[in-house]
């Protein structure tokens, strides 16, 4: 049998053996769409590091090209992103944040001012997973910055996490829980600046 005549009597399959039909993919238009309404959105979120460690905080999204997490005391870290740059501010160090262009990590791809997933070579991987819908994409100029799976539930369409694998095969994790969509989120709180003045009082 054949990849096509198998998709082809799968579902049929599931209807004689009275199995549970697979939850359908959501377009990547539907998705496209979600994201650029998701104009500012704060969330709470874990994160699960490449070494398996894990960190608590909230996540702050003004978009394009904002966003802030802000990790649980007592860790004083912060990353950010604003005005271009992404910033990591380490609570260990008096030193500078490290910092380096947004366009050079995956999660520039839904921080972009008009997210269109159906864009050429963008997405190399759309698929139905635990009642989930997973997008795989990254930069079709750039695939060597790394990918970002996107990982959506439906009714309605949620963004619940992503996984960000780097340039050296590194994967990070953020869940998140309790997103509130519309909320008002001040400039400065994406303005590194701003930041590195604050923290050197």
């Amino acid at each position: 049998m054949n990849r096509r005549t198998a998709l082809l009597l799968a579902p049929l399959a599931a209807l004689a053996f009275g199995l549970p039909a697979r939850a359908e993919i959501i377009p990547l238009s539907e998705l496209s769409a979600y994201l650029n309404r998701l104009t500012t959105a704060e969330a709470e979120f874990t994160q699960v590091n490449a070494d398996g460690s894990t960190s608590q905080g909230k996540l702050f999204i003004k978009r394009p090209g904002r966003v802030r997490f802000e990790y649980a005391p007592p860790d004083r870290s912060l990353v950010m992103a604003g005005g271009g740059q992404v910033a990591i501010f380490d609570a260990k160090s008096n030193q500078p944040p490290e910092q380096y262009p947004l366009r050079r990590t995956p999660l520039n791809l839904i921080l972009a001012r008009n997210v269109d997933l159906g864009a050429a070579k963008m997405v190399v991987g759309h698929y139905e997973a635990q009642d989930t819908t997973r997008v795989v994409a990254q930069d079709p100029e750039h695939p060597e910055y790394g990918t970002i799976e996107l990982v959506f539930t439906r009714d309605p369409i949620t963004l619940a996490q992503w996984i960000i694998t780097d340039d050296l095969g590194n994967r990070t994790t953020v869940m998140l829980e309790r997103m509130v969509l519309g909320v008002d989120l001040p400039a400065s709180l994406f303005n590194i600046t701003t930041e590195q003045q604050r923290r050197s009082r």
